[in-house]
């Protein structure tokens, strides 16, 4: 059998078969890809991507007009959402690359099967013409993709080189001022002539600015691995209460100092998440509590409890009776070199560098969770995490 309408034969059957071209698709990616077979399309909107993809070039084989595809905005759409996907998904450029010659693969091989099938047997030019409109929209598409996946790459790209820029400015302000105490120090503490006052009052500050450097180095290297792409978090199930137990036995020289009473209640829920970072949120948020403790109240005191919000989330709350938030300070406590109380030194006898509270608010996201904070100056705090109870193990496939 000769035709004349190869183009218009093989159009109505690929938009017949568009499903199937779509699984063989699906079937090859799961080979390239970085995912689990559940996540490679995590959605049925973006499963059904890859068919409407398919449609769309069986349209432009019936009419191959000149930039048909190029000018469809809504397909294009649909391949630069494959684009963000895969960048979400950490593939790299050559992975997106090799999805699309595989989709062009599979679309040529089927012409083939299906001349073979309905024994067609087209004029050469035409076989030619088809397939060299195939690759075309194929490429067209292909292009609208790399160009998401390349533009979200870059962005990410300049975020974590001004992060690194960032980190290392402010590890150098940081560090400065205790390692200068320590440079001016240590030779006082060799002369021979310095009296006993002066001598203790400068091994003081030396022990005062030593501990100031390792909690320094222990809060940034939180920062950092918080921020690391190739964190693998340990997720299991545990119980609140537990981690928020042990949290506190961790701070228990620190409140015990400040006369602060930690509360844990013990119908706290359970909850499957990464342990390590509910452990850094938790201690962090008693520390600052411990240390925000209002000196001129008789009874100091924390309190943790929470309970199941709903099937899906879990609600924990860490309230104190301190000295509170001012409420100008309130939108701005979760940024890094922040600290609300930083004019008021004197009157807490706390230091510190305005991290902690960004490392909780890093730790929240990156359990799928949020927080929230309430607080009145002179009446104390309340800070309000929002935890999913359930989060796959990065390991359970």
């Amino acid at each position: 059998m000769i035709t004349t309408e190869f183009d218009e034969l093989i159009a109505e059957r690929m938009r017949v078969e568009h499903r199937t071209l779509a699984t063989r698709w699906f079937e090859r990616l799961l080979v390239i890809l970085p995912v689990d077979a559940r996540d490679v399309f995590p959605t049925k909107n973006l499963l059904d991507h890859v068919p409407a993809l398919i449609l769309e070039i069986s349209d432009y084989l019936r009419e191959p007009e000149d930039d048909a595809i190029a000018a469809n905005t809504a397909i294009l759409g649909k391949a630069r959402e494959l684009g963000a996907l895969r960048h979400e998904q950490r593939a790299s450029l050559h992975q997106v690359l090799r999805e699309y010659q595989i989709l062009g693969g599979v679309l040529v091989a089927f012409v083939l099967e299906e001349m073979e099938r309905l024994n067609v047997t087209p004029p050469p030019r035409e076989s030619a013409l088809l397939i060299a409109r195939l690759q075309q929209a194929v490429n067209v598409l292909s292009q609208a993709t790399v160009e998401a996946f390349i533009t979200l790459y870059t962005d990410t790209i300049t975020r974590q080189t001004e992060r690194l820029e960032e980190f290392t400015r402010m590890a150098a302000h940081e560090w400065r001022q205790p390692l200068g105490a320590l440079q001016f120090g240590i030779p006082l503490l060799r002369r021979t002539d310095l009296d006993q006052e002066r001598a203790r009052r400068t091994w003081d500050a030396v022990e005062r600015n030593v501990a100031h450097l390792v909690d320094l180095t222990h809060k940034l290297e939180a920062v950092a691995r918080l921020h690391g792409s190739r964190d693998t978090p340990l997720v299991q199930n545990v119980c609140l209460a537990t981690v928020a137990n042990e949290a506190a036995r961790q701070l228990r020289d620190m409140s015990d100092a400040r006369g602060v009473k930690v509360v844990i209640a013990e119908s706290l829920p359970n909850i499957t998440v990464d342990v390590g970072r509910l452990e850094l949120t938790l201690v962090n948020l008693l520390s600052n509590a411990i240390k925000y403790s209002d000196p001129q109240k008789t009874v100091r005191r924390v309190d943790v409890t929470g309970g199941v919000d709903g099937q899906a989330w879990c609600r924990v709350e860490v309230r104190d009776n301190g000295v509170g938030i001012p409420q100008h300070a309130l939108a701005s406590v979760f940024h890094r070199f922040t600290r609300a109380h930083a004019d008021r030194e004197d009157l807490v006898g706390v230091a510190g560098i305005g991290l902690g509270l960004a490392i909780v608010d890093d730790s929240v996201r990156a359990m799928g969770g949020r927080i929230e904070v309430h607080s009145l100056e002179g009446e104390g705090t309340t800070f309000v995490l929002y935890l999913p109870r359930h989060r796959q193990s990065p390991e359970a496939t």
